[in-house]
């Protein structure tokens, strides 16, 4: 298998960063993404309280059984004030310190139109500016969440904002821009540096037309998708158990369970 396996925190909200690294270690898994921490999604803040500073959380990381692959910001690329780049520059320090790679942002828009990629666009050009003007390793994967649903959107974002990270969001461009996995991964596999997997079914939930389920129990073609990636990817493949959002989702300790029971990543 050459991708490695990881998991976003938005499945384990509750957690300190020493039962995600944990529960990590428990499952074999190579990484861990952190999205909330603590029942916040304020990780700056979380890591300030639980270890003082960015220096002795990265000595504490020297002997932890996994790294962090990447801190989840909020910030949306189409759709942010300055107040917001102002939250979005708080992450920095940490994942600098701790050597994380990537900075979580989303694309945001609602519609997949050419003022909807300037704006994107623009807002990287931003970051970069920045990202050099300071000499910072760690730089922005863009989540497929909104906007950028489909292949050609995400090709045309790219074509004004080259060699900008994309984290594939596989369920978002499969239910929302009704592409079939595959048929996304060939014409974006070039700029993917992340993935994120999960599965559902076609029955309305609170939040959406469809309910996620457990890995390997719902109608998402994960087996030839695994196999490309296999084949052909070696960044994170991240299972996003979104509890945060759907509290009727089992543990997240049960989806990974399933999901190496059922060798379905």
């Amino acid at each position: 298998m050459s991708y490695r396996r990881s998991f976003s925190t938005l499945g384990c909200p509750e957690y300190s960063l020493e039962q995600v690294l944990d529960l990590a270690k428990r499952h074999h898994l190579d990484a861990v993404e952190i999205r909330a921490l603590s029942n916040t999604i304020d990780i700056p803040a979380v890591l300030a309280a639980a270890y003082g500073t960015p220096a002795k959380l990265a000595e504490r990381m020297k002997s932890a059984p996994v790294p962090i692959v990447s801190l989840d910001t909020s910030l949306k690329l189409a759709d942010n004030k300055p107040a917001d780049r102002d939250d979005f520059l708080k992450f920095v320090p940490w994942a600098e310190a701790c050597g994380v790679p990537w900075l979580r942002a989303f694309d945001g828009g609602k519609n997949a139109d050419a003022a909807t990629h300037r704006a994107m666009a623009d807002t990287v050009a931003w970051w970069r500016a920045e990202r050099q003007k300071h000499g910072w390793k760690t730089d922005i994967m863009i989540e497929t969440h909104d906007a950028l649903f489909t292949a050609a959107s995400i090709k045309q974002f790219l074509a004004l904002a080259p060699g900008t990270g994309i984290l594939w969001d596989s369920q978002h461009t499969w239910r929302n821009g009704g592409e079939p996995p595959l048929e996304t991964w060939r014409g974006i596999k070039s700029h993917v540096v992340h993935v994120h997997v999960k599965d559902s079914i076609s029955q309305p939930s609170a939040r959406h037309p469809f309910s996620y389920v457990l890995p390997g129990e719902g109608e998402f073609a994960m087996s030839p998708l695994r196999a490309v990636l296999a084949a052909e990817f070696t960044g994170c493949v991240s299972l996003e158990w979104e509890k945060l959002w759907h509290p009727y989702l089992a543990p997240l300790d049960d989806a990974l369970e399933a999901a190496a029971k059922g060798k379905w990543w």
